[in-house]
C-alpha cells in the first residue's frame, strides 16, 4: 500500500513539474524580469507594464536596421495605445548617444538602458545574438513570439488584440 502513494506522488509531482512555466525565452515560457533605468535614471521593471501585450524592443543607436524599425513600431504602438506596450531596451555603450536618439525619434514608451553593451546580463538571459531583436509578451509576461519583425508583428499584435 505504502508503495502505491509512494508511487501515485512520484507520478503526480512529475506532472505537475513537466507543466509548470519557466522562466525563458522559448515561447510559453515567462520572460526573464528586466529592472533597468531609464534617460532620467529612474528604473523600470519589465513587470510593471503587465497586463496587457508587451513588445520588448532590443536595439541600439549604432545598428541601422533597429533605427529604420523605429518608425513601425512609433505607428503600431500609436495603432494601439490602451492594447500595447513597448519596452525599449538600448545596449548602446555610450549614454549620451541613446539619450539622444531617445529624443530624436520622439520615442513615447519606456526606454532603458544598460550601458555594459553586450556584457549586460540582459544579453545572456535573452540569448541575444544580434540586433534588432524583440520579444511579444502576454498580459503575464509569457512568451508569444520572439524575433517577429515588419508585417509579420502587425498582423500578430492585431488578431491579438482583436481577440482580447
Amino acid at each position: 500500500m505504502k508503495k502505491s502513494y509512494f508511487i501515485l506522488a512520484l507520478v503526480f509531482f512529475t506532472l505537475i513539474h513537466v507543466n509548470a512555466q519557466v522562466v525563458g525565452t522559448d515561447v510559453g515560457d515567462i520572460a526573464p524580469e528586466i529592472d533597468l533605468p531609464d534617460t532620467k535614471g529612474t528604473t523600470i521593471a519589465l513587470s510593471s507594464l503587465r497586463g496587457g501585450l508587451v513588445l520588448v524592443d532590443f536595439w541600439a543607436t549604432w545598428c541601422g536596421p533597429c533605427l529604420k524599425e523605429q518608425p513601425e513600431l512609433l505607428k503600431l504602438y500609436n495603432t494601439y495605445p490602451d492594447k500595447l506596450s513597448i519596452y525599449g531596451v538600448s545596449l548602446d555603450n555610450k549614454k549620451a548617444n541613446w539619450v539622444a536618439m531617445v529624443a530624436k525619434l520622439k520615442q513615447p514608451w519606456s526606454q532603458v538602458s544598460d550601458i555594459r553593451y553586450w556584457s549586460s546580463p540582459v544579453v545572456g538571459d535573452y540569448m541575444i545574438q544580434a540586433l534588432p531583436f524583440n520579444v511579444l509578451l502576454d498580459k503575464n509576461g509569457v512568451v508569444l513570439a520572439k524575433n517577429i519583425h515588419g508585417n509579420a508583428l502587425n498582423e500578430m499584435v492585431k488578431s491579438l488584440v482583436t481577440t482580447q
